[in-house]
């Protein structure tokens, strides 16, 4: 999926993020089966407080990135892979290109509008007349086009790429290196001017949508990266020291690693910022609920990963508000089946890989008990996930799929008709060797530190010895670096998450050509049922709903990635903040911001 539509979260980008977990101690003999009751919370604050312009200009608005590692620092959205970069840089606007509506369809009033052409499959991009970066210099049509470049070189370290932008003319030729443009971009009023063109070979349903894995839903300086090889753009100055935005404000200061500073941006086109200080620091999850008790911070970041624990330790803060919404990402868990093929740039699947097995998949699956984590820990805001599209898109979430419920019988019986007989305490692979499993997964609280051990203990309990990959959980970008190498074998089953767009198409997460297929499972009947959710079938939207259900089916009996919970994206906000809104079609969330008082309440 090409990730987030929302002004205030992350760009067109997918990108990885800490995974959010709550724990309780094992109880070996008890099967929660009932669903975590879910909490009641609005995506707005209402605050009919009258705003203070004194404290607008003189106080600073504090808020709190929850996460357990430094953020990378890469400002730049199509070389950023993990979603704490894009929380810490959100003011700057993460160079979005269109706005949308409640459902993020594109809407006309963005930095630019779309119009796409069936007829003669084309999508036309015009950017507005006044837009400009924060150094002054207008946002013009290669801006548009240069991101392509950035995520197709083939010296790119990008993660964004996938299949689907071969649709676009030229694109596979340039991608391969057979060609140094992209022959399908055209310029009406020339690369300075306000208009591009891109032709494809056939347009999709999902280009309605923000997010989408056909479009890039950004813009790039080219004239501060024009200079900058490709794949030295990561670690240039330009992305890291001295990056130009489009939002609503500029970036003052960063503190590698650890805080960013903003104030307004002169040459915004948009709605002038109010508030004219923000800062914006890393808070461990340990010390994340007495920084809000304690009255440190306005809030958290709207897209910063806060746990069920937290919320029942905050919500009945007398100064803060809960406001949330249904999240768009989620956890999950990835097995190792395989590695990425550097030359022909696509993930090969090896089924004879000793977690090749689907039903050694699946019994892992059902061998764990995410209902009970939530029922006790989840306090409403977190549950367990039933497939890997999040019921927020409640078209074509399949709502009547089981997933995998505790069932530690049904799990051993999988395992023995799969011939991973008992040989002591512990469980053999088919062929008689010895079998050990090695847990990939991200240091966090304590509380995630005791899940894991959950986890641990109920596999070992049908039989299955398995270990934590490096002996202990893993720094979260250590983690990630490990799982994105195109062959490692130090990991064989890990828990991640997603931070997602506004569009499912699974293409750029699952895809047989996409870098953020950690696991690399491959199959033909995969890729065809991707391929038919932007078909030209899937014009017909009951066609498409039927194909996403199909896809969600599949991959739950195939168990090579499987969602373990959704949740709420939910922040504490103070009762000082003024016009905080997580509603989808809020494309102004950082400069609708204001404050009613100087000091926190």
């Amino acid at each position: 999926m090409n990730k987030t539509s929302k002004k205030w979260a992350v760009s067109s980008a997918a990108v990885l993020a800490a995974v959010s977990l709550a724990t309780f101690s094992v109880d070996n003999t008890t099967t929660v089966s009932a669903a975590t009751k879910k909490a009641k919370l609005s995506d707005t604050f209402k605050n009919n407080a009258k705003e203070s312009k004194t404290a607008n200009d003189k106080s600073t608005l504090k808020v709190a990135e929850p996460n357990d590692s430094p953020f990378k620092g890469i400002t730049e959205p199509a070389l950023a892979d993990n979603q704490e970069d894009a929380n810490v840089f959100g003011p700057g606007g993460n160079a979005e290109l269109f706005n949308v509506d409640k459902n993020f369809k594109v809407v006309d009033g963005g930095l630019a509008n779309q119009k796409l052409d069936r007829e003669n499959n084309t999508v036309t991009i015009t950017i507005r007349d006044d837009a400009k970066w924060s150094d002054g210099q207008p946002v013009v049509a290669r801006d548009v086009e240069y991101p392509y470049e950035i995520i197709a070189n083939e010296k790119s370290t990008s993660s964004q790429y996938s299949a689907d932008y071969e649709r676009i003319e030229g694109m596979a030729d340039y991608h391969s290196g057979k060609a140094s443009t992209i022959s399908g971009f055209s310029y009406p009023d020339g690369e300075d001017g306000k208009t591009v063109v891109i032709k494809y070979n056939s347009l999709s349903p999902s280009m309605k949508f923000a997010g989408n894995s056909f479009i890039w839903s950004a813009v790039a300086p080219y004239h501060l990266y024009k200079d900058v090889a490709i794949d030295k753009l990561a670690s240039a100055d330009q992305v890291r020291k001295n990056p130009v935005f489009v939002g609503p404000y500029k970036l003052d200061k960063v503190v590698e690693g650890e805080s960013t500073s903003w104030s307004p941006n002169k040459y915004y086109w948009g709605k002038s910022p109010k508030v004219k200080h923000i800062t914006i620091n890393v808070v461990s999850s340990n010390s994340i609920d007495k920084a809000i008790q304690t009255k440190k911070y306005d809030f958290t970041t709207p897209t910063g990963v806060m746990r069920g624990t937290s919320y029942k330790n905050l919500k009945k803060l007398k100064n803060y508000k809960m406001v949330g919404k249904p999240d768009l990402g989620y956890n999950y868990f990835g097995f190792n089946v395989g590695e990425y093929d550097t030359k022909k740039q696509v993930n090969v699947m090896d089924p004879k890989s000793k977690m090749g097995d689907k039903k050694l998949r699946q019994a892992m699956m059902y061998a764990i008990d995410e209902d009970a984590i939530n029922e006790k820990f989840g306090n409403g805001v977190k549950w367990r996930a039933k497939t890997l599209i999040p019921p927020i898109f409640d078209k074509y979430s399949d709502q009547s799929a089981k997933g995998f419920p505790y069932s530690p019988k049904k799990a051993a019986k999988l395992l023995d008709e799969a011939g991973y007989k008992k040989d002591g305490k512990w469980r053999t692979q088919p062929n008689g060797k010895k079998l050990v499993i090695r847990f990939g997964a991200m240091k966090g609280s304590a509380t995630s530190h005791a899940t894991y051990q959950d986890y641990l203990q109920r596999w070992r309990k049908v039989g299955l010895n398995v270990k934590m990959a490096t002996g202990k959980e893993m720094e979260m970008n250590s983690f990630y670096d490990t799982l994105q190498k195109p062959k490692q074998n130090k990991i064989d089953i890990f828990a991640g998450a997603w931070s997602l767009s506004s569009e499912p198409t699974p293409s750029q997460l699952y895809g047989e050509d996409a870098p953020f297929n950690m696991g690399h499972f491959v199959t033909k009947k995969n890729t065809q049922l991707i391929n038919d959710l932007n078909s030209e079938k899937a014009w017909d939207d009951s066609y498409r709903t039927d194909k996403f259900k199909e896809w969600q089916e599949y991959m739950n009996d195939q168990a090579a990635y499987v969602a373990s919970d959704n949740s709420y994206q939910w922040a504490p906000v103070n009762k000082r903040v003024k016009g905080f809104s997580l509603s989808n079609d809020n494309n102004d969330f950082w400069n609708s911001l204001s404050l009613t008082s100087s000091k926190l309440k």
